[in-house]
């Protein structure tokens, strides 16, 4: 998982946890707010406007009315905002859904690779280990061979040195020749 992935998914749990608190606070406010709301004009008898009404009952009666609706607009915009961020919430987890999912697939694969890196070099290397193989046995020829034939140049060295030397045959006298003439003096 790169780092900027895990970045990422760290912000967006941080901004769902954040948007988690701003749903409550929101929540508590919109119950306060009904609360008050249902206190106000179920709880009021005096609320309910009576037939011979003054004019400042009319006034605080209308402040009243004003209130009502501000505050059912605030609780129309709390609702909007609400809904608006469950959707959005709901969209960020499904992010960090398919970004966990991708992050597992990725750690699948860096652990995967490895073994995919021995298998791949395995295989470029069978053919470079049956070729030193091959190699390998064509030297062990070759050496028997240049043995062989240094062992033969050898003995024919030898022979030819132990032959003695070569001396030059003369033919044998015969019986008159072996007798020794005089030298005449002269």
């Amino acid at each position: 998982m790169s780092q900027s992935d895990t970045s990422n998914i760290q912000a967006l749990s941080t901004e769902v946890t954040q948007l988690r608190q701003e749903l409550q606070l929101r929540d508590q406010l919109v119950q306060q707010l009904s609360q008050e709301l249902f206190r106000l004009v179920k709880g009021n008898t005096s609320f309910i406007p009576q037939k011979s009404e003054s004019e400042p009952d009319l006034k605080q009666l209308q402040a009243l009315q004003e209130q009502l609706q501000a505050v059912e607009q605030q609780v129309t915009f709390y609702q909007e905002q609400i809904t608006a961020r469950d959707a959005e919430i709901y969209q960020l987890r499904q992010t960090v859904q398919e970004l966990t999912d991708r992050s597992r697939m990725l750690e699948q694969v860096v652990q995967e690779l490895p073994q995919i890196y021995r298998r791949k070099f395995e295989e470029r290397m069978a053919p470079v280990r049956e070729k030193v193989a091959i190699l390998q046995r064509e030297n062990r020829q070759l050496q028997a061979e240049l043995q062989s034939v240094s062992y033969r140049l050898a003995l024919k060295s030898r022979n030819a040195n132990h032959s003695g030397i070569d001396l030059p045959s003369f033919p044998r006298p015969t019986s008159e020749e072996t007798s020794i003439s005089p030298v005449p003096n002269s």
